[in-house]
């Protein structure tokens, strides 16, 4: 649920009922890999479970719960989107999250595919460049 016209999106964008509230209100689905990972960064800062399934690959798609005890204790602090590269049916994105977990700094820094079917966006994995 979208509580506020005014809330900041959690990607970075404008308001979270113009940026990423559609998206994860099913409202509109995203046209590039690149708004479907900003709407699936959002989604993890909301704790949106039922989004971040819907919008996984079947193939690579977890079990629930996605969410343990350590979310609770987890900050978003910010999304820079480093890379973009997309054609009609693959793409990929390459972003560093930051996070506070527990009080210490973290950062994810991935290299995430998507693929499209149907006209629809799907994140399948990622790789991580600095392990």
């Amino acid at each position: 649920m979208v509580a506020s016209k005014n809330l900041t999106c959690p990607c970075g964008g404008a308001a979270l009922a113009s940026c990423c509230g559609p998206y994860l209100q099913g409202d509109a689905m995203a046209s590039s890999a690149e708004q479907l990972m900003r709407s699936r960064y959002s989604a993890y800062v909301l704790r949106r479970e039922d989004y971040l399934l819907a919008s996984w690959h079947a193939s690579t798609r977890p079990l629930p719960p996605l969410f343990d005890e350590s979310a609770h204790s987890t900050k978003w602090l910010g999304l820079e989107v480093r890379a973009a590269q997309q054609n009609a049916d693959t793409a990929t994105v390459e972003f560093v999250a930051r996070c506070r977990i527990d009080g210490r700094g973290q950062r994810l820094h991935e290299v995430s595919r998507f693929v499209c079917e149907d006209g629809r966006w799907f994140y399948v994995d990622g790789s991580f460049p600095e392990k």
